[in-house]
């Protein structure tokens, strides 16, 4: 089974209204997460991916650097390909009312989502996307991943002319993603949608029979070595795990989440421990091919998800 450990990386300002005060504090949280402890946002993900020897995918978003400057974007790359890792595209179209110019012409107003926008935009913002992360980009450019994983039809339409042939956006447990896909209720492994060959977030139901995505800083370790050894075990032919670049901090702060962190550290572990029998890396462009089974979902025990709910309390406490 291949399994695709991905990252999304983006960059917030604690709301839109002081921008360009709030954006190099931003910056260095998002990017580097420094603390006493070291830098436990992207510097920390790279290094433990390293010294495990795991290849991620990182979506990196390039807009925000439309308003801020090329050099930022460059400094994000330059981390990520240096460690040798694999950068795609991200977008986040919040930030189209924050260019100037604007990349497309009806920019008067914010629209959070990619499903928000019609064909013609989204074309025009996945063209001005990918055109910014190119500039800075060594690696090909090939993959794309929607912001809170907004893709529809019309975004499928937009990658193909963007030459993107290879997308991991849909993620049912969020409403706005895949919302006028004809089979949206049986997503449950890779497909193709048009010509673009498409890798859901795996999905999986925890101890008490609930979908859960298979997020690192929303699963225990437990429950994700689990939906591993379950999503293997029915056959599925990939299986995609997503995390953030801030996920190992705590929110709104740049000290390490301990918790989360052990969580990646164990799981990157484990992953390196079955190299037979999980390949860590990159999505393919050949079509897939259908699972067998693909009906069923992994599943996982009951005590994996009491040891989630037990960190989650834990977490607020401390």
């Amino acid at each position: 089974m291949k399994v695709h450990l991905t990252f999304d990386v983006e960059i917030w300002c604690n709301g839109w209204q002081r921008l360009d005060a709030e954006f190099p504090a931003a910056f260095e949280r998002y990017v580097y997460g420094r603390s006493a402890r070291g830098e436990f946002a992207l510097p920390a993900t790279l290094e433990i991916l390293h010294r495990h020897g795991l290849k991620g995918v990182f979506f990196v978003e390039p807009l925000f650097s439309a308003r801020f400057g090329a050099e930022y974007l460059k400094r994000v790359v330059t981390l990520i390909e240096g460690a040798g890792q694999q950068v795609q595209l991200h977008l986040h179209p919040e930030w189209t009312d924050e260019i100037t110019p604007p990349p497309i012409a009806d920019a008067s107003r914010k629209r959070q989502h990619l499903c928000h926008y019609d064909r013609a935009e989204q074309s025009q913002l996945v063209a001005y996307g990918l055109a910014l992360l190119r500039a800075q980009a060594g690696g090909e450019i090939s993959a794309f991943r929607a912001g809170s994983y907004a893709a529809n039809l019309d975004t499928y339409h937009a990658l193909a002319a963007a030459g993107l042939l290879v997308d991991s956006s849909l993620n049912t447990e969020f409403d706005v993603s895949g919302t006028d896909l004809p089979d949206r209720g049986s997503i449950a492994s890779a497909r193709q949608v048009g010509a673009v060959q498409v890798y859901p977030i795996s999905l999986f139901r925890d101890g008490r029979g609930r979908l859960r995505p298979a997020q690192v800083g929303a699963c225990s370790l437990a429950e994700m070595t689990q939906a591993l050894e379950s999503a293997a075990a029915l056959g599925r032919r990939h299986f995609v795990i997503v995390s953030h670049n801030f996920e190992m901090l705590r929110p709104g702060r740049s000290e390490p989440d301990t918790i989360v962190v052990s969580r990646f550290e164990g799981l990157c572990r484990y992953l390196a421990a079955n190299r037979a029998r999980f390949d860590v890396g990159g999505f393919d462009r050949a079509p897939a091919g259908a699972d067998a089974d693909a009906a069923r979902l992994p599943s996982t025990s009951g005590w994996a998800t009491w040891r989630r709910l037990g960190e989650q309390a834990l977490r607020r406490w401390t």
